[in-house]
């Protein structure tokens, strides 16, 4: 099966579902957003994962199976959104023994899986039926109904903005579902709390 290769843009609060996360997932070629609705658990736990300078006292459960798996001798070489039914996206996890090449695969909800993927570096994939069924492309070119306009600001702009002007456009980004300019924000605010350090 021609499988899509996805890439994780951003995790965001849900403006739709309260106490909820929107995980953001890009197809790389088209740019269509597959957005994922996850916990509270799991959004902590992906976020954990990608930043990888920061280890918690005590290991999360993904991070108490990534051992596990790891101890068993097997590598995690994949995860595949293969179905969305009634709103829920189904998934596998692909595993193989590094010593007798054996696969192994386990089925896993959406988040879980992102979860574990990220501790691995795998890749996540999706299908084309998936991104035609549950996929959005965002257009980021026209301008915002509010007062304050990111797509206006260029990234060389954001480096005349306070920490607090970037805080507030990060929060009208996610506030209207503008996952692109959100990152972008994020990842400005992210290097300056860095330098900070």
């Amino acid at each position: 099966m021609d499988y899509k290769r996805l890439i994780i843009r951003g995790i965001s609060y849900s403006q739709t579902q309260s106490g909820a996360y929107a995980l953001l997932l890009e197809h790389e070629e088209t740019n269509v957003k597959l957005p994922v609705v996850i916990g509270n658990f799991e959004a902590q736990s992906i976020s954990l994962g990608l930043e990888k300078d920061i280890h918690p006292p005590r290991p999360l459960t993904h991070d108490l199976f990534s051992k596990f798996v790891l101890s068993a001798d097997f590598t995690l070489t994949s995860v595949i959104i293969y179905q969305i039914l009634d709103g829920v996206f189904f998934s596998n996890i692909n595993f193989k023994n590094n010593s007798n090449g054996e696969e192994l695969i386990l089925d896993a909800r959406t988040s879980d899986a992102v979860a574990m993927a990220v501790r691995f570096d795998a890749p996540i994939y999706t299908t084309q039926q998936v991104l035609s069924e549950a996929g959005i492309l965002l257009e980021l070119d026209e301008p915002s109904t509010g007062d304050e306009n990111f797509s206006g600001e260029s990234a060389g702009n954001l480096a005349a903005l306070s920490l607090e002007e970037l805080q507030k456009l990060l929060e009208d980004a996610v506030k209207d579902e503008d996952f692109d300019a959100a990152m972008e924000l994020q990842q400005e605010i992210k290097k300056r709390s860095k330098k900070i350090e």
